[in-house]
């Protein structure tokens, strides 16, 4: 399979080009270090712009979606330890958590000193909802270029949750551990709006409705949510615009009692069903739907081409897989 020589993104992946050094047109249009250095300090300048205002207005000072893998958990030990926030992690249990990740959310909080919301939504509900999404596609095609739909479907699910608990306990601020390659950094600080939050809650909703009906209703924003006068929270990809060095990050988080896990693909630290939705899609797409990610990192200076290469080449765990596979189709 031809790839891009500079980034890791291969011939299959939508939209590609290629000029006659084998370079892609992703690449071609990246700005450059120095650029990407200028709105780096932008807008760490403008999260600390919004801290000073929004810090101590209630009780907690953000929402951490905390999935319990190596970015959410030292993105969490930032915003505790250098930012001083008060922060409530908020946990999706989807069925699949890996036990190590279990292990390593309740020795962060813990050790961190953060509040810890578990949300564990029905298995039959869920069950329903990851089948389907392992066999259609639910969602527009622009998505399958950043994830599988089975993710699509458990994200979108971990995103409304978290927006609903935030309004409803007045927090100012949702983050995420999005890395620089998930996360663009213009788009790494944003204040949700009604139009915005409407329109992303039924394209993810309405697929779901379909699949479960009614029972979902529990996990978005009623309509009186988007009366007059309602406060929607900031989201925030800190990791976008602060410090992103794989190594460090594996040295700090250590020594708040976390270890990776061995049980789950190159591309996760904390979900088994991870797996799954990567062997589906490969077969069905024809790439890898954390190769957007890793050739960003790789174009933007955060991970070596090799290392990238790597992680999309490396098969995912059989064992794995086919217990995901008997829990969903028996």
């Amino acid at each position: 399979m031809k790839r891009c020589t500079n980034c890791v993104l291969p011939e299959t992946f939508p939209g590609i080009s290629f000029n006659e050094l084998g370079v892609c047109n992703f690449c071609q249009n990246y700005k450059g270090h120095e650029h990407l250095q200028e709105d780096r300090q932008k807008y760490r300048q403008k999260f600390e712009n919004l801290i000073n205002q929004y810090q101590n207005q209630s009780y907690y000072d953000c929402l951490m979606a905390y999935s319990g893998g190596k970015d959410s958990t030292f993105t969490l030990t930032i915003l505790k330890q250098r930012y001083g926030l008060s922060i409530l992690a908020l946990t999706f249990d989807n069925g699949f958590i890996s036990p190590f990740a279990q292990k390593n959310i309740r020795n962060v909080v813990d050790t961190l000193g953060i509040d810890l919301m578990l949300i564990k939504p029905r298995f039959d509900l869920l069950k329903k909802i990851f089948i389907e999404s392992s066999r259609n596609e639910l969602y527009s095609p622009k998505t399958l270029e950043r994830a599988s739909t089975i993710c699509t479907s458990c994200m979108g699910l971990v995103k409304f949750i978290s927006l609903k608990t935030a309004l409803e306990k007045n927090i100012p601020f949702i983050t995420y551990g999005w890395s620089p390659g998930q996360a663009p950094i213009s788009g790494s600080i944003f204040k949700n709006n009604p139009t915005m939050v409407r329109q992303m809650q039924q394209a993810i909703k309405t697929p779901l409705d379909k699949i479960v009906g009614d029972a979902i209703n529990n996990y978005f924003l009623e309509d009186t949510a988007f009366k007059n006068g309602t406060s929607f929270p900031y989201n925030v990809s800190p990791l976008a615009f602060l410090e992103y060095n794989e190594e460090k990050i594996f040295n700090t988080i250590k020594k708040l009692g976390w270890d990776k896990p061995e049980d789950t693909d190159a591309n996760s630290t904390n979900c088994l069903l991870n797996s799954y939705g990567n062997v589906i899609h490969k077969k069905r797409y024809h790439f890898h739907p954390y190769a957007f990610e890793m050739g960003k990192l790789v174009r933007e200076g955060y991970l070596k081409r090799a290392e990238a290469l790597s992680k999309l080449e490396v098969e995912e765990n059989i064992e794995t897989v086919q217990y995901v596979k008997k829990k969903l189709l028996g």
